[in-house]
């Protein structure tokens, strides 16, 4: 059973609380009042690329609950790659609306890595989640079957599953390499700060190290919660149809929304008109 205990002045922000979750300390951005919207970002964010969607679902009476996942932020890092398997993000989220009071569905949006944790989490835990958004990154069957485009823009990830080399590459010359494939990236100076504390490079790195090769072998199964979800063209990460197709993958209420003209970032770059769809997406009943 996961062990749920609340750390009191263990935040670096007066807006953060540190919840513990077994032997992982999440931090916490818990804000506003109303139905619980829970924001998963990715790689390599913390809570706070959340700050403009959230303020703008807080405004339209949402409560939003942002954790740095594992491995991010201020949350635990623990060390090796098997730490971040998306079952024991799971385990985390899972742990986090139990330490919330969270008795009623709640109502997800992830981001890149966070929109992966958010489709896995509708896959296990279908009465935990209403309605889902998923921003950048779709259906794991659907980014598995997706063509050519999506294998050459995701090639990186095979090359960062080589431990050290690949973190000795990206952080030579204050760095460069790292800044240079992430420049897009509204948050880049924290991104660095936050990969150039000790081990937290690693940690990131993980998440690719502990899932991608599982994700292609895996059966994943189809999404029994109602999806949104949101692509956007200058994305160079990530190809138009493994979110496009990614309806094939859902047996509920699914959309597709397509955003031209903005990057991989949506949530930063784009933050009211992600906040906008969302909100008519979670409007629904």
């Amino acid at each position: 059973m996961t062990r749920v205990r609340r750390v009191e002045g263990a935040s670096t922000s007066p807006l953060a609380q540190i919840i513990r979750i077994g032997e992982i300390d999440l931090r916490v951005l818990d804000q506003g009042e109303g139905a619980p919207v829970v924001l998963l970002h990715g790689f390599p964010d913390r809570a706070e690329e959340w700050r403009h969607v959230g303020e703008r679902l807080r405004a339209r009476g949402r409560r939003t609950i942002a954790p740095d996942l594992r491995g991010f932020g201020e949350s635990s890092a623990p060390a090796g790659r098997a730490a971040y398997r998306i079952d024991l993000v799971l385990d985390d989220l899972n742990g986090l609306l139990d330490a919330l009071d969270g008795s009623e569905p709640v109502d997800v949006v992830g981001h890149d890595w966070g929109a992966f944790a958010g489709w896995t989490w509708c896959f296990a835990r279908p009465d935990r989640i209403r309605r889902f958004v998923a921003v950048s990154v779709g259906h794991p069957i659907a980014y598995v079957w997706a063509g050519f485009e999506q294998k050459r823009k995701g090639t990186y990830m095979l090359k960062w599953q080589i431990p050290r080399l690949t973190e000795h590459a990206l952080t030579q010359d204050g760095f460069r390499r790292f800044r240079a494939f992430l420049a897009s990236n509204p948050e880049l100076d924290q991104a660095v700060a936050d990969m150039s504390r000790s081990g937290r490079l690693t940690a990131g790195l993980n998440w690719y190290r502990a899932n991608y090769f599982a994700g292609v072998r895996r059966r994943w199964p189809h999404c029994r919660v109602p999806t949104l979800g949101i692509w956007s063209s200058d994305d160079k990460y990530l190809a138009e149809d493994q979110m496009s197709k990614s309806g094939k993958y859902v047996d509920a209420d699914w959309r597709y929304e397509r955003l031209d003209g903005v990057g991989h970032w949506i949530p930063l770059e784009a933050p009211d008109v992600l906040a906008d769809l969302t909100l008519e997406w979670l409007d629904q009943r």
